[in-house]
């Protein structure tokens, strides 16, 4: 707190003083006095009654400067703050980001967290009040020592958010707050679009027993997870809600429904420091993205610190907090996302002048997703825990939000037993092929080869799960591990959203299961798109198998896109449902490989592994990407898929994107709808 109050004493004096030379000064007095919003906020008596549009005014003036209509002159972006400070451009940038968000420290009252970045504007204020101008490199190294300093608190801290119900920031708001009134959104400290409100507005009209039935799926379906996987959820007793906020009065029952199971809800804010993040993903709750292009712009900033020192301080420092935490990190039982959907698409503008990796940088980044995996899996162990991941429409999606809503909730609560016994029949003529294959109609290029493992056992043996109503929500696919030696061919989608960005005309080639060539259409030269691939689906590998292969059932949920034109806005939890779709990655039981899983039948889905998956027996380090891409071909793309026998006789399941095999054609109904 000493520290905390030296530091904004300083800071108020800066705008008044003239000591830096321009442009500098610029940066600096426009940051001291955003950093006097921020510290307003943290000295503010949270309780202090304000009307709602005092906080829509107060949320508006905290995030201005990133958004969209005025992000061409903000620091925040490269390309501005590169064209003022020149050789600075980059180190400023990166400095602006991790200052922006001392906003949520604001109002988490985290002291540590917000008098650090303070200290850290001070020390650049300080280097530019010589006489002398500092070199770039002396910049760099003040921003490399905050980062190697303070390494081991904030993975600490992200570590401990992550399995600990004392840290109960969110769940006090969502359960001590009168819902109704919607000035509960601004104590997050998020930012707010018209969307959130909307949102929680529509959540407020609907009954209570809508809402229970709502979080009713979500939470049964991660109990079902356990159940399923044959896991004992009476060990777990808490569980990570991830959401986007204005789904309040869902999470409300929710958590209330998993206290019945016995689980407490950890619900944590999405990464603030560089040292936690992970590209532009936000991994925990959330408010609207202010504009995606600062995330895409800053996806990369810790090319800044990227070395191999870093990469053994920041394990060695999730190893020693994992140590610390592992009580907690015994009993956490995984997470259960609510996901949101119905944004406009966003296609990113590439600039040079963004922090970017190096070939070495996007090794050492592979690097270290594999090692911290390994570190979370010995703590959270992969056969012991589960997930959920349920989606919902936000008001973005245009004029029939409500309507649109209602039919997701009809998606997300299909007949599962109807599903069941569809799903079965495919998956009992699959399991009498050892190969698949699909293609493409029109100008769908498709054509692969998809290689099954051998069954054994048929009596006792399947190689695909039957997915219905549990992690995986809405229902509707049956997936397995392709064999990769034999799988090949073009892999083609006019276009698909991933990962929260737009693909065009995106085409893979895979030979031996692992995607040797590839390309799209989003920007103008072949080496933009390469890269764009490269950083958002590859994820730097310079290879990456095919995880898993499927065939989407949930024809309902492909039609209500096809009435509704949301297709290209639909999140892959729903969209892998409407059509055969295709994982770039691990497989879909990474870490858990040796945990028997069976189907509702009582056979045991024996493709678990693949030859990459299999070297965790010699060299677990080579046997996990971390991550795991779906791509869908959705069924008006789709030419056929047909079950192939030793003989090379074909066995039709799907036909010009029709159902075809004897038992599935009930499937077809929906398509009545169009």
């Amino acid at each position: 707190m000493e520290r905390y109050k030296l530091a904004k004493e300083r800071i108020a004096q800066i705008p008044e003083e003239n000591i830096v030379k321009m442009p500098y000064q610029d940066f600096f007095i426009k940051e001291a006095e955003f950093l006097q919003k921020v510290i307003s906020v943290m000295d503010e008596n949270q309780e202090q009654d304000k009307t709602l549009e005092e906080l829509q005014a107060q949320n508006y003036e905290l995030y201005q400067d990133v958004l969209p209509q005025n992000y061409e002159k903000s620091y925040g972006n490269p390309v501005y703050a590169q064209k003022m400070l020149g050789e600075y451009g980059r180190a400023f940038t990166f400095l602006y980001t991790e200052l922006h968000g001392t906003i949520g420290y604001a109002f988490e009252k985290k002291v540590w967290d917000i008098t650090v970045g303070l200290e850290l504007f001070l020390e650049m204020y300080s280097a530019f009040s010589e006489e002398e101008l500092p070199a770039e490199k002396q910049v760099r190294e003040i921003l490399l020592s905050y980062v190697n300093d303070y390494c081991q608190d904030m993975v600490e801290t992200r570590i401990r958010e992550g399995v600990d119900p004392e840290e109960d920031f969110a769940v006090n708001i969502i359960m001590k707050s009168d819902l109704n009134d919607l000035r509960y959104l601004y104590r997050f400290g998020e930012y707010i679009s018209e969307s959130q409100l909307e949102t929680a507005r529509f959540l407020n009209s609907m009954s209570q027993e809508e809402i229970d039935s709502m979080a009713g799926t979500y939470t049964e379906g991660y109990r079902m997870g356990f159940v399923t996987g044959r896991k004992d959820i009476r060990k777990k007793k808490t569980v990570n809600i991830r959401y986007e906020l204005g789904f309040e009065r869902m999470v409300k029952a929710a958590i209330l429904q998993f206290e019945e199971m016995g689980l407490k809800a950890v619900i944590y804010r999405h990464a603030l420091h560089a040292v936690n993040k992970r590209s532009q993903n936000r991994v925990g709750f959330t408010g609207a993205v202010a504009n995606p292009q600062f995330d895409y712009d800053h996806r990369q900033d810790s090319a800044l610190f990227m070395d191999s020192d870093f990469v053994k301080r920041k394990l060695r420092a999730m190893q020693t907090s994992y140590d610390e935490y592992a009580d907690l990190a015994e009993v956490h039982g995984g997470p259960a996302v609510i996901e949101t959907f119905g944004e406009k698409p966003f296609s990113p503008v590439n600039k040079e002048e963004c922090w970017t990796f190096s070939e070495a940088q996007q090794k050492l980044q592979v690097e270290l997703d594999n090692e911290s995996g390994q570190i979370v899996n010995r703590y959270i162990k992969g056969e012991e825990r589960s997930f959920t991941i349920i989606a919902y429409p936000i008001p973005e999606i245009g004029e029939n939000f409500q309507d649109i809503f209602r039919e997701i909730v009809k998606i997300n609560t299909l007949d599962y037993k109807k599903y069941q016994k569809i799903q079965q029949t495919i998956i009992d003529t699959l399991d009498t092929c050892e190969w698949v294959e699909i293609k493409g109609k029109g100008d769908n290029e498709t054509d692969l080869l998809i290689h099954l493992h051998t069954l054994t056992d048929p009596q006792k043996q399947t190689n695909f799960e039957n997915c219905v109503a549990d992690v995986n929500i809405p229902l509707g696919e049956v997936f397995t591990s392709p064999v990769l030696a034999g799988t090949g061919g073009i892999l083609h989608v006019s276009k698909v959203y991933l990962n929260g960005l737009q693909f065009c005309d995106l085409k893979l080639v895979f030979d031996c299961g692992q995607v040797i060539d590839y390309t799209c259409s989003n920007f103008d030269t072949e080496e933009e798109n390469r890269k764009y691939i490269e950083d958002n689906i590859l994820f730097h590998h310079p290879r990456l198998a095919m995880g898993e292969f499927a065939i989407g059932t949930n024809t309902t949920a492909y039609v209500a896109a096809q009435k509704y034109d949301i297709a290209d806005k639909l999140p892959i939890l729903i969209a892998e449902k409407m059509g055969p779709h295709f994982a770039v990655g691990d497989t879909c039981y990474s870490w858990a490989e040796d945990t028997p899983v069976y189907n509702p039948d009582g056979k045991e889905i024996i493709a678990r592994d693949n030859e990459i998956s299999e070297m965790r027996k010699d060299d677990v380090s080579l046997a996990y990407y971390g991550c795991h891409t779906d791509i869908t071909i959705p069924y008006d793309e789709l030419g056929s898929i047909c079950a192939v026998d030793d003989d090379g006789d074909m066995i039709p399941v799907i036909e010009d994107g029709r159902f075809v095999l004897p038992g599935t054609e009930a499937l077809n109904e929906a398509f009545g709808e169009l």
